[in-house]
């Protein structure tokens, strides 16, 4: 007998999912996220169900469980001041809204996935993130089930919306400053990563800009990696400097540039033997004392647009994908003088 057109019309949801599986509701959710705790066999049995009963999760099912009024915002780490400016233009959109932020720092080695699973988990109306250490398939999926803006994520997306610096153009803008105050030996130093998809976050493609940057010019680009701390960037950018083999390091942001800084001094040199320039422009780059040239990527706008995104998702129900970018612009201070002429 031919089910009636109404029935034949809806769409099978995660209860119908969990009763055919043979388990509970909860178990789906993990499944579709790739969340932890979940066997092999579950995954496999209610994967197997998933395909047979063609289920698609959609964004509108959280809607019926009401709003709770809170966006779940992911951020690497609490120690870089760019962040915070992030964080601030956020909360000034915000301002006046029924909405609250939750802020959620980054756990380490695989912080990405958990953090934002957590966040999920404790039925955010949205979120945010910067850059997690998750493929873009993952983000997918989890972006099917809840509205998701990724800033510095260089992806197409589908089911999210990503806003990014325009990060090839910044690169170049500072390698540009560095030959044109007449530096040839120029370094730089950037974060390490082994994961698939560096070459598409934001250190990956300023790492390309400014190889593709130097060569274009016939120079040899001397790239140093580190760790994401203070202890790592400051003992790289030190044996960049005592080498005596670059005149100027180009940083891949801010906070690693600051520690640069911090080794010139402890050497007893300034910016006048070795030019520094990093990438943000965060408040402490103007200070007089640090006069640091840099490429402001705007992080109080971005934080504000990364809201606005959202609440078009959240309020207005726009499920298409948008892809923003900012336009950095160079801030020359202090930090990028000419290099030392020879000594015959």
């Amino acid at each position: 007998m031919a089910q009636p057109s109404g029935e034949a019309r809806r769409r099978p949801s995660m209860d119908d999912v969990a009763r055919a599986a043979g388990v509970s509701k909860a178990a789906v959710s993990k499944v579709i996220r790739h969340a932890y705790g979940v066997s092999p066999e579950m995954r496999d049995r209610v994967e197997r169900t998933i395909a047979e009963l063609e289920y698609r999760p959609r964004v509108a099912a959280r809607v019926m469980r009401g709003q709770s009024f809170t966006i779940g915002v992911e951020i690497p780490n609490l120690g870089n001041e760019f962040f915070t400016e992030v964080m601030a233009g956020a909360s000034s959109k915000l301002r006046g809204s029924p909405y609250q932020m939750i802020i959620a720092p980054g756990l380490g080695d695989g912080r990405g996935a958990q953090v934002l699973e957590s966040l999920s988990d404790r039925q955010v109306d949205g979120m945010i993130a910067i850059s997690p250490g998750v493929s873009s398939e993952w983000l997918e999926r989890l972006g099917e089930e809840i509205p998701m803006v990724m800033l510095g994520r260089h992806d197409r997306a589908i089911s999210y919306d990503t806003l990014t610096n325009d990060d090839a153009l910044g690169a170049e803008l500072a390698v540009s400053h560095l030959i044109e105050r007449g530096h040839q030996r120029i370094a730089h130093l950037t974060i390490s990563s082994d994961e698939e998809s560096w070459p598409r976050t934001p250190h990956g493609i300023r790492h390309r800009a400014y190889i593709d940057t130097l060569e274009a010019r016939g120079l040899t680009p001397v790239v140093s990696t580190c760790e994401y701390s203070s202890a790592s960037a400051y003992a790289a950018g030190r044996e960049l400097i005592a080498s005596g083999q670059i005149t100027a390091i180009f940083v891949g942001n801010d906070a690693l540039a600051i520690e640069v800084l911090r080794a010139l001094a402890d050497l007893d040199l300034t910016t006048d033997s070795v030019a520094v320039v990093g990438y943000d422009d965060i408040p402490l780059a103007s200070h007089p004392r640090i006069s640091l040239t840099t490429v402001s990527q705007f992080g109080r706008h971005m934080g504000a647009l990364a809201i606005e995104l959202l609440l078009e998702r959240i309020v207005g129900g726009r499920t298409d994908s948008r892809h923003e970018v900012v336009t950095p612009e160079l801030r020359m201070r202090a930090s990028s003088a000419a290099p030392a002429p020879l000594l015959n």
